[in-house]
């Protein structure tokens, strides 16, 4: 990790909103959005839960896919987006993947994913039958313990998305999709289970902060030097020979 980043990062502020978390993008404005998650606060008709097993404990909601669904749990908030600021904390306990993903109306925007050993940002295939592709921001070799916390903040102002983990690791992108009107932010996980907690959204003002321009360079360079996930391992064919996956 780059130490102008993590100089970066230390010495920015909250802006704005009351309890907002420091931004480097974004200007807080107003809390849309909020949820502990755990079982002393029930779910509001806000969550729309489409696949897995979502149990609320008094740590936070306990997410895990199920075999019968024959898809990653999912479960989503029905709220429209412009410029926001969403954060929250998570914890894995043996999940393969978690993410936080934003839609439009009809199909994915945006998100950030996270493996045991890997985190990833990126604009997602919105039209799945093409010609639209996933564009893939940034994707970092990270270890992330089962069993610890980890905070996410996510900012959309504009065309520009970022995503930082424990407020140590961001990347960034832009887009024009992700212009557009935003809706349904939401959590998945892929196998069993993760934990989540301390879901808040705010509404940000339409412009990114003066200081936006100079952490972005730094981010940047940042996520070039940041290290790569390995490959996937090689898959043996015929009489032993290896043949790179594709």
């Amino acid at each position: 990790m780059s130490l102008r980043l993590l100089a970066l990062l230390a010495f920015v502020s909250p802006l704005c909103a009351a309890d907002a978390p420091a931004t480097l993008l974004a200007q807080p404005d107003t809390e849309i959005f909020s949820d502990k998650l755990t079982k002393e606060t029930p779910a509001t008709t806000q969550w729309k839960i489409a696949k897995g097993k979502w149990e609320r404990n008094a740590d936070g909601v306990r997410v895990e896919e199920l075999p019968e669904d024959k898809h990653g749990a999912a479960g989503r908030v029905t709220t429209k987006l412009q410029d926001f600021v969403a954060a929250f904390e998570f914890r894995l306990d043996g999940a393969k993947s978690i993410s936080l993903s934003i839609n439009d109306a009809k199909e994915h925007v945006a998100r950030v994913l996270i493996t045991p050993t890997a985190l990833r940002v990126q604009k997602d295939d919105h039209d799945h039958d093409g010609p639209d592709k996933s564009v893939i921001f940034l994707h970092q070799a990270q270890a992330f313990e089962a069993g610890t916390w980890h905070s996410v903040v996510f900012e959309m102002v504009g065309d520009t998305m970022v995503a930082t983990i424990d407020g140590k690791i961001s990347g960034f992108g832009r887009d024009e999709l992700f212009k557009a009107e935003k809706a349904n932010p939401g959590f998945t996980c892929g196998g069993q289970s993760a934990t989540f907690r301390n879901f808040v959204i705010w509404s940000a003002k339409a412009e990114p902060k003066a200081s936006w321009k100079d952490a972005s360079v730094k981010i940047a360079e940042a996520m070039a030097a940041a290290p790569k996930p390995a490959a996937p391992a090689a898959k043996g064919k015929g009489k032993g020979k290896a043949k790179a996956a594709k």
